[in-house]
């Protein structure tokens, strides 16, 4: 896939981040001069410009342009108080791209930050080092390679991850049991963001890790096969899901859909925007969502649209909530920014920022995934009981 097409992509894309210019000395002044110079005269340099050139002549320290540059910018983003702006360097973007393609080169982790600062384990990709070494969703991630991660951005948390394949990262883990070291061996990472499987009773479950290109491809084909694999009803299982392309959530949530809204959003400089559903969506097929506290962004629209048009239950426990508008932007040495520009609505209006989804069925957030499971089931059969009998299907009679 070539660079454009990639970044294209990834201008609406949302969520954790895997553990996966504004540059001033292009000439961009940022600051602004007492008065207008002179016709004729060399205009003044920005206040970026000045103060650059004072510290590399003068510090005692020397610092090279790139580090005063990437300085700059971060300090811009820090202005906006955006807790999910970011800045990247070119690799780290690159790496970003790949893990919402679903391929990198890492440890098999995704990651956000507590509200109380702690990294947070929210997602383990099945068959990764990490996942291999039994590191779970929830562990909070300490250390990496003895080096504490508190204060750190999880974006320069997730370029420590990563690393050439074979090389090894000892990662330190804090869980309700005590704080043990893993050293894990990097490997290249093929997500397996779809996993189906077959249930009892004639039901599909299937399990959406996250939303890298192709996931909603995967979905509809799930529900294209053979009618009688999901006769007993769909469990759609967003549980620990981080996010990420808002095109492939509203591809999934078109699956079980027949067009129609799906996700709003507005911007600044522009009205409201609505991301409709392809028609043809399985449409009668009875659908459960699961969801926990980790269950956030993209998988927070697919789930926010399925409650709202009545086309799902939801069971779990209250969801994340993070539902802003981040559109990364390359700069001219391939390095990029993120940061908010809008904030998504569902389909009745509803605001998902800081608020999440309230699950029509709760189920305890300490419980055992099988306790959402097995409620899922009884949900399902509950539903089935309520739809019509087939034309010509009569009512047995008994003999008295």
């Amino acid at each position: 896939m070539s660079s454009t097409v990639r970044r294209d992509r990834l201008r609406t894309s949302i969520g954790a981040v895997a553990v996966v210019a504004v540059i001033f000395g292009a000439g961009v002044a940022v600051g602004a001069a007492s008065s207008r110079p002179a016709e004729g005269a060399a205009p003044k340099e920005g206040v970026l410009d000045e103060a650059a050139a004072r510290i590399a002549a003068d510090a005692a320290r020397p610092v090279d342009k790139g580090t005063l540059e990437r300085a700059a910018v971060e300090g811009m983003l820090k202005a906006l108080g955006d807790r999910w702006s970011a800045y990247y360097s070119p690799s780290q973007y690159n790496s970003f791209s790949d893990a919402l393609e679903g391929r990198y080169t890492g440890v098999g982790l995704w990651i956000r930050q507590g509200n109380d600062g702690a990294m947070l384990v929210t997602s383990v990709q099945h068959g990764s080092p990490a996942g291999r070494a039994g590191l779970l969703t929830g562990d909070e991630l300490t250390s990496i390679g003895g080096v504490a991660v508190a204060h750190e951005t999880v974006n320069a948390v997730a370029a420590r991850l990563r690393g050439p394949s074979g090389s090894t990262v000892a990662v330190g883990i804090r869980r309700a049991t005590g704080i043990l070291t893993v050293t894990l061996t990097r490997s290249e990472v093929l997500a397996d963001d779809v996993v189906v499987d077959r249930l009892k009773h004639s039901v599909l479950m299937i399990r959406v890790a996250t939303f890298s290109l192709g996931v909603g491809a995967q979905v509809r084909a799930a529900m294209a096969t053979d009618p009688a694999a999901h006769a007993g009803g769909v469990v759609l299982d967003l549980r620990d899901d981080p996010g990420g392309l808002v095109s492939e959530a509203v591809e999934v949530a078109g699956a079980f859909l027949d067009g129609g809204p799906v996700v709003s959003y507005q911007q600044r400089s522009a009205g409201l925007t609505t991301l409709d559903a392809l028609a043809h969506g399985d449409t009668t097929t009875p659908l459960v969502v699961l969801v926990d506290g980790s269950t956030a962004s993209a998988a927070e629209i697919v789930t926010g649209a399925l409650q709202d048009r009545g086309r799902a239950v939801v069971i779990g426990s209250r969801t994340y909530g993070k539902g802003s508008v981040q559109e990364p932007t390359t700069l001219s040495d391939g390095s990029a920014i993120k940061f908010t520009v809008g904030r998504y609505l569902t389909p009745s209006g509803r605001a998902l920022d800081g608020v999440g989804i309230e699950p029509d069925v709760a189920i305890d957030p300490s419980a055992a995934p099988s306790v959402a499971e097995r409620r899922a089931l009884e949900v399902l059969a509950g539903l089935l009981a309520e739809l019509p009998a087939p034309p010509g299907a009569t009512a047995s009679a008994g003999s008295g």
